[in-house]
């Protein structure tokens, strides 16, 4: 295979007739036709202008190109499809391409949308086309666009294309006029999104609304100010053809009390940023209606205020179309009597004694922030609530504030909250549960009202005004910087929160049809994954070997190395025990090593030996951090299939942050960006090159199936900060011994972190080795956590292990 080859993964699949075109469109053909693809006569100097054309031109409307060039991947925008049959796509994709000459925006075959869900296909990379066709709407006169059917990634960077022009036209396919956000749907995209310039003023009361609104066609006009904002609610679906299928909720209040507000539809993209918490506001034409019985509502900082929950305020550009005017705040009167924004601030050291689901708001300096992940709202969707988990500390407590932060429609702080900067969340609510462990964490997670803010947004807020944000201000003046920047940390395997010691409550707590997943479907769940979604998954089993590694090596070799795709990830038959040697394995007494790139499986061999040759044996396996069960030696080469899946990636190490390099590491734990964005200042460090925040080993845990046919490599990654023991809040788990002895940091790994240098392995300890050895044969529930890193990186966990003879386990199956 030659290098080239070896740098081009394809993302080809067999050539299908493109989906047939349902409906039609709403919008004048000659608004189309502007944005159709204009194919400029032949000699230009584009090659894609050129392809395209000579794909319009064929009999077939398609072409294969031949040794067709690298071209730049600008832009890709996601957006709502046409309704479809029920295996359809329920989203499609725009692509943006540029060539050095022109950029031209093309339609991505749906077949290929895995390709885009898993970021193969993302702003940035170089790809070369194959195979395109060309598509004309038979609705739509004189209006067609390219199609993308057969595309490779390219090695190499190109010369960094220039970010597509702003106002940029709806989408090419069906009658949608916006792109949504490329990984979620909450937060706003585009150019439609825009600001509005207050104009004059009018006066009146919220209160002699709720006393007349029955007996009237036309109301007053409203001046209230805004308290609390809802994170954007998308409700598109592909059988409902409305432009901008958008809600937002604000809780708007006057002297007389508070009231809800509902802003809908295309006045979404118009006033949506610019009605911030504090936005004072000039309501004419809206509608009432009676409130919706099921929303969420938020906890007011002032418990007397009177609320109107009754009613709501109802703001959309038609029946009757909403006059909205914001008022600075310079020119809001005293007179006017419209309340001030109050919060309920609380600091660290009150949390503990704050029951679960109380609603406060918090301040603290980010001492850790985790990468972006997605879970998905349902099962089987293509929806994806969008979170992270950050720490802050505020000086009144050495435990931090443990945040669970979902996006809140504020992309352009979420995406870069870092180490180091003052963050403040609104409306989080408290998450405990006194029945598990009364020692476990607590930790804060957002609400459909929740705001957050970093350092360079705090100006004008009215919190800034809060006695105990100006308590912390003070406090991080006494504070020195360099100590706490040793502290700080970005990025890798988060793994909070633990399950629950109950596997009973473990399966209350799962939504998913069937908690028990077999470990042969395991590979499946996995494959089905797409970027950056995070899964939980229980499998039954029997813990058969376990290896310690060191990741001085790993997180270097990974760095190289990306495994290729094998389908469900196992190995064929005849490999199933067949692994490369591992790191100072070789050296070591009474092994037989068996090589097969990328799989470590040591396989021992001692036949006819005495007890006192056994003895030996084990020590020296234990020694060179590895033990393994009777049954595993018996049964390991009769496998019908073994997965692995226990490779530590580099973007699975929490790294020590680094303040000069903030926006690359930003960069690389937040999500792909949609549009490419080209930078003046380039670094050719990567992710590797950071220093790891544990700088421990992590263990290779083998999980042989219960029917003794299939088995499943994953990995346990021991969490310890030694700048900051409170990062990680691993406590001992009730009726998980393994586990617990695997996250004990013994004195020799200590030391060995201390000094900056690990060996390649570390011996397993006796108690280790004893709570393996107590579970040897015994049948145990297994939860992985599983994420999807991109391309083909896919990490498996084991996150907990719960006993099947321990009566919890028996009364949930």
């Amino acid at each position: 295979m030659t290098d080239s080859s070896r740098c081009e993964k394809s993302f080809s699949s067999v050539m299908q007739d493109p989906t047939p075109e349902n409906g039609g469109s709403a919008r004048p053909d000659e608004e189309r036709r502007e944005e159709a693809l204009v194919v400029p006569a032949s000699g230009s100097a584009s090659w894609l202008q050129r392809v395209f054309e000579e794909a319009r031109g064929d009999s077939q409307l398609s072409v294969v190109t031949a040794e067709p060039p690298p071209v730049t991947v600008v832009a890709v925008e996601r957006y709502l499809a046409e309704a479809q049959p029920a295996a359809a796509a329920q989203y499609w994709y725009d692509v943006t391409l540029a060539d050095g000459s022109c950029q031209e925006r093309c339609y991505l075959a749906p077949r290929l949308n895995g390709l885009v869900q898993r970021a193969h296909l993302r702003a940035g990379v170089r790809v070369r086309l194959r195979r395109c066709s060309y598509r004309y709407e038979e609705k739509r006169l004189n209006y067609g666009f390219p199609c993308l059917e057969e595309l490779e990634v390219a090695c190499g960077a190109g010369p960094t294309p220039a970010a597509p022009p702003r106002g940029r036209p709806p989408p090419l396919r069906g009658d949608k006029k916006h792109y949504l956000p490329l990984w979620n749907n909450e937060d706003p995209y585009g150019d439609v999104w825009v600001h509005f310039t207050p104009e004059n003023l009018n006066l009146t009361s919220l209160g002699q609304l709720e006393m007349t609104w029955r007996s009237k066609f036309h109301y007053d006009p409203l001046l209230v100010r805004v308290l609390h904002k809802s994170r954007l609610r998308y409700y598109g679906k592909p059988e409902k053809k409305m432009d901008m299928p958008y809600q937002a909720y604000f809780e708007v209040a006057d002297g007389s009390g508070m009231m809800s507000m509902v802003l809908w539809n295309s006045l979404c993209p118009e006033w949506y940023n610019s009605m911030k918490v504090g936005t004072v506001l000039l309501l004419e034409q809206y509608a009432v209606k009676t409130s919706y019985p099921f929303k969420t509502k938020p906890t007011p900082g002032d418990s007397q205020m009177k609320r109107f929950a009754t009613i709501e305020i109802s703001l959309n550009v038609r029946d009757p179309p909403t006059k909205i005017t914001i008022i600075p705040e310079e020119m809001v009167k005293p007179e006017w009597g419209l309340p001030e924004v109050k919060y309920r601030f609380i600091t660290r050291s009150e949390l503990d004694g704050l029951p679960n689901n109380h609603s406060c708001d918090v301040i603290g300096l980010v001492t850790f922030v985790g990468r972006a992940e997605r879970a998905r709202k349902k099962e089987h969707g293509e929806d994806f609530w969008l979170y992270r988990w950050v720490h802050a500390v505020d000086g009144t407590s050495d435990q931090p504030f443990i945040l669970e932060l979902f996006a809140t429609s504020q992309p352009e702080v979420f995406e870069h909250i870092h180490p180091m900067t003052y963050l403040v969340c609104t409306q989080m609510r408290v998450v405990r549960d006194l029945t598990e462990n009364p020692s476990s964490a607590i930790y804060l997670t957002t609400s459909n009202e929740s705001q957050i803010f970093i350092t360079g947004w705090h100006r004008g807020q009215p919190y800034t005004k809060d006695t105990k944000v100006r308590n912390f201000i003070q406090w991080t003046k006494t504070q020195n910087e360099v100590d706490q920047m040793e502290k700080a940390v970005i990025g890798g395997y988060y793994p909070f929160p633990r399950p629950p010691n109950n596997f009973l409550k473990y399966c209350k707590n799962n939504k998913v049809e069937s908690v028990l997943k077999a470990i042969g479907e395991t590979g499946k769940e996995i494959e089905d994954l797409h970027y950056r979604e995070h899964k939980r998954i229980a499998v039954q089993g029997i813990i058969s070997a376990i290896k310690c590694i060191s990741c001085s090596n790993v997180a270097e070799e990974t760095s190289e190395f990306q495994p290729p795709c094998h389908g469900q990830g196992h190995l064929p038959l005849n490999h199933a025990t067949q692994g490369s040697v591992q790191p100072g394995l070789e050296h070591c007494q009474g092994w037989s090593i068996h090589k097969f790139p990328g799989q470590p499986i040591p396989v021992p061999h001692h036949p006819h030996k005495g007890m006192s040759d056994i003895l030996e044996t084990e020590e020296t396996e234990r020694a060179c951090g590895l033990w393994q069960s009777d049954l595993w030696a018996q049964v390991k080469d009769k496998l019908m299939k073994y997965l692995h899946h226990s490779t530590i990636f580099p973007e699975s190490i929490p790294r020590k942050f680094d303040y000069v390099h903030r926006d690359l590491l930003m960069q690389q734990y937040n999500l792909h960006a949609a549009v490419h964005q080209p930078k003046e200042t380039r670094t050719h460090r990567n992710i590797s090159d950071f220093e790891s925040a544990s700088g421990l080993g992590y263990y290779e845990v083998t999980v042989l199936g219960i029917n003794h046919d299939v088995a499943i490599d994953v990995a346990f990654l021991p969490l310890f900060c030694p700048d900051d023991p409170h990062l990680f809040q691993l406590e001992d788990v009730q009726n998980d011994t393994l586990l617990s002895c695997m996250s004990c940091i013994p004195a020799s790994q200590q030391s060995a972190t201390s000094n900056g240098r690990l060996p390649d392995m570390f011996p397993l300890s006796d108690e280790i080795v004893k709570a393996a050895m107590d579970l040897d044969g015994k049948h145990v529930v297994c939860i992985l956590d599983i994420c999807h890193l991109g391309d083909d990186k896919v990490e498996v966990f084991l996150s907990k292990i719960y006993r099947t003879v321990d009566p919890d386990v028996l009364d949930a199956m």
